[in-house]
C-alpha cells in the first residue's frame, strides 16, 4: 500500500472514530442552529446599537426577543429528545429574562430621566452615526451648542431641586460617563475626515463633554458624596425584592430571598463551629478570630508565592488524579498560566481570580506598608491553598477547558451557580474527603466557606435594602476575619455594577445544589464519582436544576418551572 494511501485510511479511520466519540458524548440537538443563530444576532444588534440608552436599542432588541420566542414557540415540545427539551427550556427561560432585564433596564433609565434629560439627542445622534445618514455641519453645531446649555442648565436646576436617593444619583454619574463616550464615538468618526464638520462642530463639541465632565463631577460631589480621592466610599444600587425573585425564577432557585438568608445563616453557624474545633486544636480555645490572627501571620515573603501557588496547584490536580475523581485531559493539566496581579485590581481583587490564567494577588513594592501588610496576612498560604483548586482544576480552568469543547452553544445560558457553584463544590467535597488535614488548613478553608456565606446574608440583605455597604463590611470584618481593605474590595466588587444581584450568592447556592446532587447519585450508588464529575462538565453551563434534570432523566413539560428544594440540611 503507498504511503499516500495508507494516510488517508488512516485519517479516514480517525475522522469516523472522533464522530463516534463526539455522537456518543454529545447527542446532536435540533434547537441548537437557534440557539447560535440567535447569539449570532443578538450580538450584532448590540454592537451596532451602541447607544446603551438608545429608545431604537431598546425596541429592537425587544422585538428581537418576541420573534425568538415565538420560534421557540411554535415548536412540538412532545416530538422534542429529552436533551432537545432541556435546550427548549433553558432558551425559553433565557428569552423571557432578557425581556424582563430590558424592562427593568428601561425603567432605572426612566427613573434617571430628570437628571439626564439630554440623554435622546446623544443617543440619537449615534443613531444616526450608525445608520450611516449625512448631516448638516452647521444645523449639527448648533445643536451642539444648546446640548451645552441644557446640561448646564439641568445641573443649575438640579442644585435647587429636591435631592434623589444617593443609589439614583450613583446610577446616573454611570450613565453619564456612557454618554459621553457615546458622544465621543460619534464626534470622533467625523472630525478630521470632514474638513466642514470639523469647523463647525470643534468648538461646539468640546464645550458640551466639558459641561457632561463637570456635571458629572457634580452629581458624584454633591448628590452621591464621593470625592475622586475616596477609596472607601461604596454605593450600590439594590434592586429590591420583586427583581430579586425574577432573578431567582430565572435560576431556577425555588425558595424566597428570606430562605437563602436563613440557608446561610445555618451554613454561617455551622462553620463557626468547625472554627471552633481547629481552634481548639491549635490552643486558642473558644476564640478563633485568635486562630485565624495566627494563620494569617504565616504569610511567604514577597517574590515566593508564585512557587507555593504552583506547588499547591500541583498537589490538588495529583489528588483528583489518583483518586479517580474527574478525568484531567492531558491539555488541561499542561496549559494552566499564571499571572500577578496589578495593585489597582487588587483594590477590587484583592485575592485570586482564576481560569486558564489564575491571577495572584500579592504586594508590589508601590503599596504602602499598611496595603502590603494586609495583602500578605490575607494570600497566607492557607487561605490560598483552600482555594487553588477552586481557580484551576478541578475548578474554573478545567470547566472553561470542558465548556468549549462540549455544548458550545449553551454559552448563553451560563449562569453562576453552575461555575462558582462547582468550584466551591469542590471544596466541600475536598474537605469531606480529608484533603484538609491540619487545623491551620482547616481555619483556611473555613475562612473561605464562611465567606461564601455571608456573601448571601450581606448581598441579599443589601438588595432587599436591608443593610447598607458599611454594615456588609462590618461583617466581612467582624465576622468573617478579613482586613479591612480586604473586605472593602469584596462589598465594592460585589456592588459596582459587574456582576449580578445573584452572583456573589451563586458561590455557595450552586455547591450546595452540587452537593445534595452528588449525595443522591454517587451516595446512592447511581454513578461512580468520576462518572458523576465528568457528566456535570459536558452539559455546559446551565441552571443546576437542568443538570439534575438531565442527570436523573427527569420527565419534563413545555411549562416546566423550578421545584427542587435542595437544602434539607446543613452541608455537613
Amino acid at each position: 500500500m503507498k504511503l499516500a494511501t495508507l494516510l488517508l485510511v488512516v485519517l479516514c479511520a480517525s475522522i469516523a472514530a472522533w464522530g463516534q466519540t463526539v455522537e456518543q458524548t454529545e447527542t446532536p440537538s435540533r434547537l441548537r442552529g437557534t440557539i447560535e443563530r440567535f447569539e449570532q444576532d443578538s450580538g450584532a444588534l448590540n454592537r451596532f446599537y451602541s447607544a446603551q440608552t438608545s429608545a431604537n436599542r431598546s425596541a429592537r432588541m425587544k422585538a428581537l426577543y418576541a420573534e425568538y420566542l415565538g420560534e421557540v414557540r411554535g415548536l412540538n415540545f412532545e416530538s422534542l429528545s429529552h436533551d432537545e427539551q432541556v435546550d427548549y427550556i433553558l432558551f425559553r427561560n433565557y428569552l423571557n429574562h432578557e425581556q424582563q432585564e430590558q424592562l427593568r433596564f428601561d425603567t432605572q433609565l426612566a427613573e434617571i430621566g430628570g437628571l439626564i434629560p439630554f440623554a435622546k439627542t446623544i443617543a440619537d445622534l449615534e443613531d444616526s452615526r450608525r445608520r450611516l445618514e449625512p448631516i448638516e455641519d452647521a444645523k449639527t453645531a448648533a445643536l451642539l451648542d444648546e446640548l451645552a446649555r441644557t446640561v448646564a442648565a439641568t445641573q443649575k436646576s438640579v442644585d435647587g431641586a429636591t435631592r434623589p436617593k444617593r443609589t439614583v444619583a450613583a446610577r446616573a454619574s454611570r450613565t453619564l460617563i456612557q454618554l459621553r463616550n457615546t458622544l465621543r464615538n460619534w464626534y470622533n468618526f467625523h472630525a478630521g475626515y470632514d474638513p466642514q464638520f470639523t469647523w463647525w462642530n470643534e468648538q461646539p463639541y468640546k464645550k458640551v463633554d466639558e459641561a457632561l465632565d463637570s456635571y458629572n463631577k457634580y452629581i458624584l460631589d454633591k448628590l452621591v458624596g464621593i470625592r475622586p480621592d475616596d477609596r472607601t466610599t461604596i454605593i450600590g444600587d439594590p434592586i429590591g425584592r420583586e427583581a430579586l425573585i425574577e432573578e431567582l425564577k430565572f435560576e431556577m432557585v425555588p425558595y424566597t430571598p428570606e430562605e437563602l438568608v436563613e440557608i446561610a445563616n445555618k451554613e454561617f453557624e455551622w462553620c463557626i463551629a468547625e472554627f471552633k474545633k481547629a481552634s481548639r486544636e491549635m490552643g486558642f480555645g473558644e476564640d478563633y478570630m485568635k486562630a485565624i490572627e495566627a494563620v494569617k501571620r504565616k504569610y511567604v515573603d514577597p517574590g515566593k508565592q508564585p512557587e507555593l501557588i504552583r506547588d499547591q496547584a500541583r498537589e490538588a490536580i495529583e489528588y483528583v488524579k489518583k483518586n479517580d475523581l474527574v478525568t484531567v485531559p492531558k491539555v488541561a493539566e499542561e496549559s494552566w498560566r499564571m499571572e500577578m496581579m496589578s495593585p489597582e485590581r487588587q483594590l477590587v481583587a484583592p485575592f485570586f481570580l482564576g481560569g486558564e490564567t489564575i491571577l495572584v494577588a500579592y504586594p508590589t513594592d508601590t503599596m504602602t506598608h499598611e496595603q502590603k501588610m494586609m495583602s500578605l496576612r490575607g494570600n497566607n498560604p492557607h487561605f490560598a491553598r483552600a482555594v487553588t483548586h477552586h481557580e484551576l482544576i478541578p475548578g474554573h480552568h478545567l470547566q472553561q477547558f470542558m465548556n468549549r469543547r462540549y455544548r458550545t452553544y449553551r454559552a448563553p445560558f451560563r449562569t453562576p451557580f453552575w461555575t462558582e457553584g462547582w468550584a466551591l463544590y469542590w471544596e466541600f467535597i475536598l474537605w469531606d474527603r480529608g484533603f484538609v488535614k491540619t487545623p491551620e488548613d482547616k481555619i483556611g478553608a473555613l475562612f473561605w466557606r464562611s465567606h461564601r456565606a455571608a456573601r448571601i446574608i450581606f448581598s441579599l440583605n443589601f438588595h432587599l435594602g436591608n443593610w447598607t455597604p458599611e454594615q456588609c463590611v462590618d461583617l466581612l470584618v467582624n465576622k468573617v476575619g478579613h482586613e479591612r481593605d480586604n473586605a472593602l474590595a469584596e462589598v465594592r466588587r460585589s456592588f459596582s455594577g459587574d456582576y449580578g444581584p445573584l452572583y456573589q450568592m451563586a458561590y455557595m447556592m450552586g455547591g450546595l445544589q452540587f452537593y445534595e446532587l452528588h449525595k443522591d447519585l454517587v451516595g446512592g450508588k447511581k454513578m461512580t464519582d468520576r462518572q458523576f464529575h465528568d457528566a456535570v462538565l459536558k452539559e455546559g453551563s446551565i441552571p443546576v436544576e437542568m443538570v439534575r434534570a438531565i442527570l436523573t432523566k427527569q420527565k419534563l413539560s413545555k411549562d416546566h418551572t423550578p421545584s427542587w428544594r435542595y437544602y434539607p440540611s446543613p452541608a455537613n
